[in-house]
């Protein structure tokens, strides 16, 4: 019955992390948890869909804890999601970084957690790249050839290497400062990405050609609607609850990518391993940030693909979507 069933709190259900988490509780009818969707506008389009699909829809603001705090009243758990890359007001701009806004979500939601009494809540983080981009040496390939890892990197927003990292992990404490039973889901590469503007590009002379700054190392990445998915694997798990669980779908070299490319499109696709300086002069979106997170993934692969093992996260989402089956969906829309 619907009034047996434990309330899942989902934070950005109209989302891309959340939404994939809104959209595996409402088709798991026969499931033991009912969603609750958080968004900022109960109006909008996705919320209104959400409602007529069966979800209670309830409107509450990440930078208001007592609108969250309401929020989470009454359910069993909550997943929790901040977005680094949110468009924003300027004058909240100037009167915060991305990185000290992420902070201030998180230890609202952390808060508000703790007051309702939630008993698990997963929280969407990352690794601390700090640690491995401020040494000298990294376990992926150093120098300044192609992929040009070696050294250290800009520092970003004050102390940060790739903030939109960085602060999350930092927010994990906040969870455990508050004494909330927290899953700590660290996601990785979105396979959207490539619909963003790094998919194919085609060259001068016609050629497909896919730029990753990532030199020969494998690059760990995920359909974010898997995130979601994958979130509900760890709610029927609530021996998770105080553990870390670090998810990818796929681990493919650029090379391996290219062919992939090539295959979905019925077209040759070259990669290019840029190097990390011209991707940072490149003038791009977030250009200093974006290089040094696949300066990060070059120097960290073996840690970062080690502790995403395939096989452990399929156990949690058995429709873990390969590389190779997004892109058949996909690929065409990737090209530039």
């Amino acid at each position: 019955m619907p009034g047996t069933k434990k309330i899942i709190a989902v934070v950005g259900a109209t989302g891309s992390q959340g939404g994939g988490l809104a959209r595996a509780l409402l088709a798991d009818r026969d499931g033991p948890f009912a969603l609750r969707a958080l968004t900022r506008d109960a109006g909008s389009a996705g919320a209104r869909r959400l409602a007529a699909a069966g979800a209670e829809v309830v409107a509450a603001d990440l930078d208001d804890e007592t609108s969250v705090r309401a929020a989470f009243e009454g359910a069993y758990g909550a997943f929790v999601v901040t977005n680094f890359w949110a468009p924003r007001p300027e004058a909240d701009v100037r009167r915060r970084t991305a990185a000290q806004m992420e902070q201030e979500q998180a230890g609202n939601a952390a808060r508000a957690a703790r007051a309702a009494g939630l008993r698990h809540v997963i929280w969407s983080t990352l690794e601390d790249t700090r640690e491995v981009l401020r040494g000298d040496d990294g376990d992926g390939a150093g120098g300044s050839g192609a992929g040009g890892s070696g050294g250290p990197v800009p520092v970003l927003e004050g102390d940060y290497t790739v903030p939109h990292f960085d602060a999350k992990a930092e927010a994990d404490r906040l969870f455990t400062a508050e004494g909330v039973p927290t899953t700590f889901l660290r996601t990785a590469f979105f396979y959207e990405a490539f619909l963003g503007g790094m998919g194919p590009v085609r060259d001068g002379d016609g050629t497909l050609v896919l730029t990753l700054p990532m030199a020969g190392a494998r690059l760990a990445a995920i359909a974010s609607e898997d995130i979601g998915r994958t979130a509900l694997g760890v709610f029927r798990h609530p021996e998770l609850a105080g553990r870390t669980v670090s998810i990818a779908g796929a681990h493919h070299t650029g090379a391996e990518i290219a062919e992939l490319f090539t295959a979905a499109l019925g077209e040759k696709v070259l990669y290019r391993p840029a190097d990390l300086d011209e991707y940072r002069a490149s003038g791009g979106f977030a250009a200093d940030e974006l290089a040094n997170m696949f300066a990060y993934y070059v120097r960290a692969a073996g840690t970062f693909t080690g502790e995403r093992d395939l096989d452990t996260v399929r156990a949690l989402n058995p429709g873990l979507q390969p590389l190779t089956d997004w892109l058949a969906l996909h690929a065409a829309e990737t090209v530039r």
